[in-house]
């Protein structure tokens, strides 16, 4: 299971079969905590300051406090991909609120737990890939902004697990959550954008959307390759009807859509291809 791990914990290397941390610490406890997944190839980070970013940013939502600056964070980052046995892989950078009393007030907590993690990680075969991912609309929903905003990337992430279990007990690929008004929000691992009329639209952030990183480098690439693209609200009827749907995450790349509750969507489609082809280029040129 650890083959090709690699820990860093509070600024030691650690071996993966022995990483661990206190059953006191809050993060385990409680799920009082933040984290990001960033991919490295040719064993250079990609879009790290994008990532820590949003990292510092759930930090300051939780007010938890940071016990390593950006720059010992990137430090760190480099230390575990230098460690690593792999070329390409994932990264999962936790900060959690650290040890203290039993009970959810972090008063007792006093500093903070980083973790780094170097692995594989493989959300989809590439043969499904080239498939296309099969998708149902989840009865679970999005938390809304008002109790948890989506855009805190917390170590609490049971909504999304209970999706992803209704599209294992359904056997498709992923499933697809809606908010509280019935709107599309996102994966429950990735963002999501539709195609129509050769225009794409992906749910805003308002709408429960994580502010994904791959999401805005593909509205960024969608620019460059004088795609329309745009924020916007949808529902399932847009699923349904789209020309093309796609899934973008840290973890999944860009997955292409060809089927959403039964209905087939083309796939894969002449936008997926344009933004798989650009998104590839993108990643060798920044990581060369």
């Amino acid at each position: 299971m650890f083959e090709h791990a690699t820990c860093w914990i509070d600024g030691e290397l650690v071996p993966a079969e022995k990483a661990g941390i206190s059953v006191f610490d809050h993060g385990f406890l409680y799920g009082d905590g933040i984290f990001e997944g960033v991919r490295f190839y040719n064993r250079k980070p990609f879009r790290l300051a994008r990532h820590l970013k949003r990292l510092s940013q759930s930090a300051a939502a939780l007010q938890l406090g940071m016990p390593l600056s950006l720059t010992e964070l990137e430090q760190a980052v480099a230390q575990t991909i230098a460690a690593s046995t792999l070329n390409d892989g994932y990264l999962r950078i936790l900060v959690t609120r650290g040890v203290g009393a039993l009970g959810i007030n972090p008063i007792s907590c006093t500093r903070g737990s980083v973790i780094v993690i170097a692995d594989k990680l493989q959300m989809i075969s590439e043969e499904q890939r080239a498939q296309g991912a099969r998708t149902i609309i989840a009865a679970t929903r999005r938390s809304t902004p008002d109790r948890l905003d989506p855009r805190i990337k917390s170590l609490n992430y049971l909504n999304n697990i209970l999706a992803r279990m209704e599209a294992n007990f359904a056997r498709v690929d992923e499933a697809i959550l809606l908010n509280e008004r019935g709107c599309v929000a996102e994966g429950s691992a990735e963002n999501l954008f539709v195609v129509k009329d050769g225009a794409i639209v992906t749910p805003a952030v308002t709408e429960g959307a994580l502010a994904g990183v791959t999401r805005g480098t593909t509205l960024e690439l969608a620019q460059v390759l004088g795609i329309p693209a745009r924020e916007g609200v949808l529902t399932p009827y847009d699923l349904y009807c789209a020309d093309e749907c796609i899934l973008t995450g840290t973890g999944a790349k860009l997955i292409p859509v060809r089927e959403v509750d039964g209905r087939p969507i083309p796939c894969p489609g002449p936008v997926y291809q344009q933004l798989a082809t650009a998104f590839s280029e993108l990643v060798a040129r920044e990581t060369a």
